[in-house]
């Protein structure tokens, strides 16, 4: 049920955030004075329309994008004499560089606004260093699994040392050989690195501090990255508590939430082309496909349905996860926009800062202002780029059915 929700959820929050992206483009070309016609939703065959003032607002049949019409935003069209004093050429550059990257503006405010509300409305999960769960088992691999501890025993699982040694639900860990612990976190690392040895920990029961002696065994497993690497295991499961955050210290956050998603989106947009062979391999060969690879439209959904669905957190961290994958989208959608490519809104800006920088450049040197570029002369490459475009979407497509992506829990 939750999958169907998350996958449903990325359609709305994608489909607004095309909204908000040409709304953006719209409110600041009419702030200029500038002609819009058009605000569309979607592409293709006309499903829904209405006039009002001198725009048509509405919605096509392919809701794979949508769009603002702007009077004179290329030189491919013909401009009625009445409106030229309205087209965007012939506004100034500053407004008409507003008005270009007003769009993914408008998807980093969206992604600003989601890191914000997420601590303070869904807050985050805390691993507490209460036990929640200590299964009778624990498998003795768990690659290609989504959870590291069986419901039953069976033939790939072997007694769990927590509960052989007698750790129990409700128990808290106090230290672990003579080492005492601050965070959960602190107390699974050491156990992995411990090897496959006996070691004491200290829990307290009751209001009263028992000492047991586990031997931990070693297990393979993911590391996140598509590598196979030995840990040591216990088989325990902490308890969890959600945590929410103030005003003060949301916003904190979000600024550390969008920095970081906003430079390793720059990291994900170069490794591209090193990562097609890859997928193409994922595609049509047998090799698994890379956790931390290329993604489609698809595959988000799926993986939206996911994070939504699975893995053991309270539901509000669940659709604080989710938002934060929004979140993480749109800036990616934002500055890939940004790229100085036509016919994407950064490659009008750079055609734009090339006309002027020219302009400028023979005012300086006495010549006559050398125009506009000719933007038929720049087509070529806008096309070779949207088949590039296309085919890697169509390629992300088959891979995201074919052998789709799986959340690491």
């Amino acid at each position: 049920m939750m999958t169907t929700v998350g996958i449903i959820g990325f359609i709305v929050v994608l489909l607004l955030s095309v909204m908000l992206h040409e709304w953006g483009h719209f409110a600041t070309a009419r702030r200029f004075g500038m002609k819009a016609t058009e605000f569309f939703v979607g592409f293709g065959p006309r499903l829904w329309s209405i006039r009002r003032g001198e725009t048509e607002y509405g919605v096509k049949a392919i809701p794979a994008g949508g769009y603002v019409k702007i009077v004179g935003m290329t030189d491919l069209e013909e401009i009625d004499p009445a409106d030229e004093p309205r087209a965007f050429y012939r506004k100034p550059a500053r407004q008409r560089a507003v008005v270009l990257a007003a769009g993914s503006f408008m998807h980093f405010v969206l992604a600003f606004v989601l890191f914000v509300t997420i601590p303070m409305v869904f807050g985050h999960s805390k691993a507490t260093l209460t036990v929640d769960k200590v299964p009778d088992c624990v498998w003795t691999d768990t690659t290609g699994k989504q959870t590291s501890l069986p419901t039953t025993c069976g033939p790939d699982t072997v007694p769990a040392p927590a509960w052989q040694a007698g750790l129990r639900p409700g128990d808290t860990i106090v230290s672990l050989d003579g080492k005492r612990l601050k965070t959960w976190q602190e107390f699974t690392a050491a156990v992995k690195a411990a090897g496959a040895r006996q070691v004491t920990i200290v829990v307290r029961r009751d209001g009263r501090e028992l000492t047991l002696r586990p031997t931990l065994i070693v297990q393979k497993r993911a590391d996140g990255t598509g590598k196979t690497v030995q840990a040591a295991v216990l088989g325990v499961t902490s308890e969890i508590v959600v945590e929410r955050a103030g005003p003060v210290e949301a916003l904190g956050e979000a600024v550390d939430d969008f920095q970081t998603m906003f430079l390793g989106t720059f990291k994900a947009l170069g490794q591209i082309p090193a990562s097609i062979p890859a997928l193409f391999r994922q595609t049509f060969g047998d090799e698994p496909r890379d956790p931390n690879g290329l993604v489609g439209a698809v595959g988000i959904a799926v993986v939206s349905g996911q994070v939504l669905d699975e893995g053991s957190d309270p539901l509000p961290i669940r659709i604080g996860s989710f938002l934060g994958l929004m979140a993480g989208i749109n800036i990616f959608i934002g500055i890939f926009n940004l790229l100085p490519l036509l016919p994407l809104d950064g490659g009008h800006l750079a055609v734009l800062v090339f006309e002027e920088s020219r302009r400028r450049l023979y005012r300086l040197l006495g010549r006559p202002d050398p125009g506009r570029v000719d933007l038929m002369k720049l087509m070529p490459a806008a096309y070779l780029f949207l088949v590039l475009l296309i085919g890697l979407s169509v390629l992300l497509v088959a891979a995201d059915i074919v052998n789709p992506p799986k959340l690491s829990l």
